[in-house]
């Protein structure tokens, strides 16, 4: 819709369109508590731009030759003013009327920043938007009745008219808490405010606290409350609570919560009694009845606000907590925790102590991986591969069938080199550590979480959540009432008999176990692929130009070639599975209709990680435990699917498989870390970019904080669902296989102090702001990470047992050195069993063309294959020698070893170390107490006063702490 602006003093605009409406109460102007004018009558007036601003000047000047009484209103001015408009344009008087009307509603124009309604006195504490829809007569009867129904709850309404909103065609319905509801429903939800100021003694300051000073933020913001003593509110005892200021006694994140409690329970049909699904916020929104609900940010994220009345919170974490440069920072989580709620500012709090305990992990893997590189030269194994006397000589059997020829070790030996780097004596230490890193980052957590549950009110808030916070998609399905053992009173519960239960359970299995099935499936198809493409890649890069290349010609190997090509394509399919589970996930699980929001969530968070651990984590399982075991060996090779799909399992180089699992981890979690960045910030950025492109072309005060808010990105049902998984994901990646890879926890390090960053950027620029929700701690992903804790030692002793070659070097060391000395002369060598070429069947030797031009038959009689088996004319010939047995046992013996010493260690730590800090334990109790005991004190003296009154008149009625206030109806029939 084209605008014509003219400045008409200071930093106001006079807005007029050449296609304009009129209504004697247009865009609701008039002062009132909810404006529900409906649709405004449409006619079309012509007007050319240059008469309407001369208009529009001539209109300043008559109002400006009028004594100040005499403006605006009075008749004088209007009759001036419509035979001034009369003579200058001809119009009627029906336009001259709109032309006055409209120029008093330009000087009410708000600033793009307010978040109040016209008074400029009650606040906004959520918005609700819907397009114009001619053929919506069922969505305009739902929104009449559903707003009647707010307001009978003691809501406010303010409805702005799609006028004047920038598209011309959405409507805002502007929604206003006053304390009474505010009161009552804090009552209900049992939140807790401030009754006595914390009497308890601070600690003494920490030692060498000057030593933080670079990382602090200003403490204005940090935003240091003064410490109060907290209880559950109770509307019938406000004198007992420290209230200062009504208007600003709750929050504004408690507001939206109290006010999206009520939307999402109240209903938009007329009988009550009718159908009990039809109610709330969420299926309304589904229905398209509104296109948006959501509270308001207080302020632009680049400036502060111009109203004095708005805190300009947003503008402050923009600054401080979501600006790249401010990576070394502290988090104002205090902050955080006011602006959006408790449970995202639990999500910061617990990634930004990830973080800086995992800059202790990076710290020794960098060390272990230091160790590797300074020790390069002590790597005797690889010295033997690379020399030409030794692994020159050696001549290997094919690795695939008729299309891989005869080769030698030394062609290995820049593999053998890279990893050594990961495979060494630091890797045994480094996989330990880990273990006992895994578990005090636990522990200091539990802690952690704990002073945040006392300072953040939120202790004794899941028997809260289970009893108050029940879902309202619950509530609907509520068919019967039974007793409450805990409250002895009687609630509503859904009736489920054991037939639908049963059927239910296993459906949503039955489903999650299919889609488990299928990403088994494609992890088997990338494994053919990796078992068909390897001949393929043999056979072509023989004679490839890229081998003769100086620098990076020896590195591009059959091998690597095949592990990069896998890996990146069970990327891409891990990445298209994703998108499609996850839909399924949050299908089934509303199919089962949780009671609360906790149990919901635990329940998506259950079956979510299952099909990720699958679908991330078993590509890297099979490289660690089952590639280059079940091989056989010359004459009586392993098939994948039998002999008949002529895909023969792969083997590992002589120097171990522990350099593709480290190939395999870099690719997938690097992979996933930059696509997940490159997701969370550049598609919100480019679809608010694209969708607030018509505003850019408006004068900037017409676009409202309203307006735009809801050109934002949702931040949706799933968002903070998303960011824990994506974490989780990370951690199991840096503790189940980090035996592979000790640069792992680096790499994370890096990722996280940028996604701190970019998950801050996001949500103060590119999201509306969410509604503030509580939450005591991260839920069901704390048992997650137990239980990967404990996994991972399980997997990191499997890792150094029997994917790496460090056990069958400690046996050769310790009991097979021929000479008696604690060196690894001759290692490769014994390490190699030796086959007869002449006893390879037909099927499994190399065509002619493809062995090599060094090759004669009549020379090289044998080759070498990695295993331990007796030589051909042996009365054992090829199977297992006592090398092998002693190895096997070496390995057991250590898998036993390192799993009880971490074990205990573990065990140890977490009994050392309590959940709770003992101030924090004892603020608790004195909590408690001082409830009890001001309650009971409180009591008393209304006793007296009620006693005194009584004595001094004859009137008994009790005294009421709001006798000038209505009741209202409490939205739940649950509780």
């Amino acid at each position: 819709m084209h605008r014509i602006t003219g400045k008409t003093g200071g930093d106001s605009l006079i807005e007029m369109s050449p296609t304009y409406s009129f209504n004697d109460d247009i865009n609701g102007y008039h002062q009132h508590a909810s404006s529900s004018t409906g649709s405004f009558q449409q006619s079309s007036f012509p007007l050319p731009p240059d008469v309407c601003l001369e208009t529009c000047e001539s209109l300043n000047t008559s109002q400006a030759s009028l004594a100040p009484s005499d403006r605006s209103d009075s008749p004088q001015y209007e009759s001036q003013t419509l035979e001034r408009i009369n003579a200058l344009t001809g119009l009627s008087r029906k336009r001259a009327l709109f032309l006055k009307f409209r120029s008093r509603i330009d000087k009410q124009q708000h600033s793009k920043d307010s978040v109040f309604f016209r008074d400029g006195v009650r606040r906004i504490d959520f918005v609700l938007s819907y397009d114009d829809d001619k053929d919506g007569e069922r969505k305009q009867e739902r929104r009449k009745v559903y707003e009647a129904n707010l307001e009978k709850v003691g809501l406010e309404l303010e409805t702005e008219d799609k006028l004047e909103s920038e598209d011309g065609k959405t409507y805002f319905v502007k929604i206003h808490a006053p304390w009474e509801v505010l009161a009552t429903y804090a009552d209900v939800l049992k939140i807790k405010v401030p009754f006595k100021a914390n009497d308890i003694p601070e600690h003494s300051e920490i030692p060498m606290n000057w030593l933080t000073t670079p990382f602090r933020l200003p403490e204005d913001i940090m935003h240091p409350e003064p410490d109060y003593f907290t209880a559950p509110f109770n509307k019938s005892k406000s004198d007992f609570f420290l209230i200062d200021d009504k208007d600003t006694f709750f929050p504004p994140s408690t507001r939206n919560r109290i006010v999206y409690y009520i939307l999402s329970r109240c209903s938009y049909i007329k009988d009550e009694c009718g159908d009990k699904d039809k109610k709330g916020i969420k299926r309304l929104l589904n229905n398209g009845t509104y296109t948006a609900a959501f509270p308001l940010h207080d302020s632009r994220y680049w400036t502060k606000s111009k109203d004095a009345s708005c805190e300009s919170e947003r503008y402050n974490l923009y600054k401080y907590w979501a600006g790249f440069f401010s990576f070394f920072k502290e988090q104002p989580l205090n902050l955080i925790r006011k602006y959006y709620g408790e449970k995202i500012g639990i999500y910061f709090a617990w990634l930004g102590f990830y973080t800086e305990m995992l800059l202790f992990a990076a710290v020794v893997g960098t060390i272990c991986f230091v160790h590797g590189f300074l020790t390069y030269d002590d790597n005797q194994w690889s010295k033997d591969i690379c020399n030409d006397t030794i692994g020159g000589n050696i001549v290997m059997c094919p690795l695939c069938d008729k299309k891989c020829s005869y080769w030698k070790l030394n062609t290995t030996c820049n593999s053998s080199w890279q990893s050594h780097l990961f495979d060494n004596v630091g890797t045994v230490f480094f996989a330990i550590f880990m273990g006992i890193w895994v578990t005090l980052f636990l522990e200091f957590w539990k802690r952690r979480q704990a002073r945040l549950e006392y300072e953040w009110d939120l202790v004794d808030f899941e028997e809260e959540q289970q009893q108050l916070q029940l879902r309202p998609e619950y509530e609907t399905k509520c068919t019967d009432r039974k007793l409450n053992r805990i409250t002895q009173e009687t609630e509503w519960v859904l009736h489920r008999t054991a037939t639908d239960l049963l059927g239910k359970i296993f459906l949503c299995w039955a489903t999650v176990i299919l889609w488990i099935s299928l990403i088994i499936a494609c992890i088997i198809g990338v494994i053919a692929y990796r078992l068909a493409v390897y001949a393929a890649f043999a056979s072509i890069m023989k004679d490839s130009p890229t081998a003769q290349l100086d620098v990076v010609g020896p590195y591009i190997t059959p091998q690597l070639a095949t592990s990069v090509t896998a890996s990146c394509i069970n990327f891409v399919i891990i990445m298209i599975l994703n998108l499609m589970y996850e839909r399924v996930a949050v299908w089934i699980t509303d199919m089962e209709i949780p009671k609360t929001h906790l149990e919901y969530e635990n329940k998506l968070t259950v079956k979510m990680f299952l099909f990720q651990f699958v679908n991330y984590y078993s590509s890297c399982f099979y490289v660690a435990f089952f590639k280059g075991k079940f091989v056989g060996y010359p004459g009586n090779y392993e098939y994948m699917f039998g002999k008949w799909s002529k895909l023969r399992n792969e083997e590992c180089d002589p120097g171990g498989c522990l350099i593709e699992l480290t190939t395999q981890l870099v690719i997938v979690m690097t992979g996933k870390q930059v696509w997940g960045n490159i997701q969370e910030a550049l598609v919100p950025w480019l679809m608010n970019w694209w969708g607030s492109r018509k505003a850019r072309n408006h004068p900037e005060s017409i676009y409202s904080r309203w307006e735009q808010d809801h050109d934002l990105q949702s931040f949706g049902q799933l968002g903070l669902f998303d960011e824990y998984l994506e974490m989780v994901i990370q951690f199991g990646f840096i503790t189940l296989f980090v035996a592979s890879f000790p640069l792992a926890p680096l790499l994370a390090l890096i990722n996280n102090v940028i996604e701190i960053r970019v998950d801050a950027w996001k949500l103060t620029t590119q999201f509306r702001r969410p509604v503030a929700a509580k939450a005591h701690s991260i839920g069901a992903w704390e048992e997650i990470l137990s239980g990967i804790a404990v996994l991972s030692v399980v997997t990191n002793a499997f890792i150094v047992a029997f994917t790496s070659d460090m056990m069958p070097r400690l046996v050769y060391m310790y009991a097979y050195q021929p000479d008696g000395e604690m060196t690894m002369k001759g290692y490769i060598d014994n390490s190699l069993s030796v086959f007869n070429i002449s006893q390879i069947p037909l099927e499994n030797k190399p065509d002619a063309e493809e062995n090599p031009s060094w090759f004669n038959s009549s020379i090289h009689t044998t080759c070498r294959y990695r295993d331990y088996r007796y030589p051909p004319g042996h009365e054992k010939e090829y199977s297992h020698n006592m090398q092998f047995w002693h190895i096997l046992a070496a390995k057991l013996a250590f898998i036993i070893i390192m799993e009880h010493v971490v074990f205990m260690v573990k065990f140890f730590v977490a009994w050392m170390i309590p959940d709770v800090p003992s101030d924090v334990r004892a603020r608790v109790k004195r909590e408690r107490y001082l409830v009890q005991e001001f309650l009971h004190n409180y009591e008393v003296e209304k006793l007296k006063i009620q006693l005194s009154q009584n004595s001094s008149n004859e009137c008994t009625c009790t005294p009421m702490i709001y006798p000038s206030l209505s009741k209202h109806e409490v939205l739940s029939e649950c509780l």
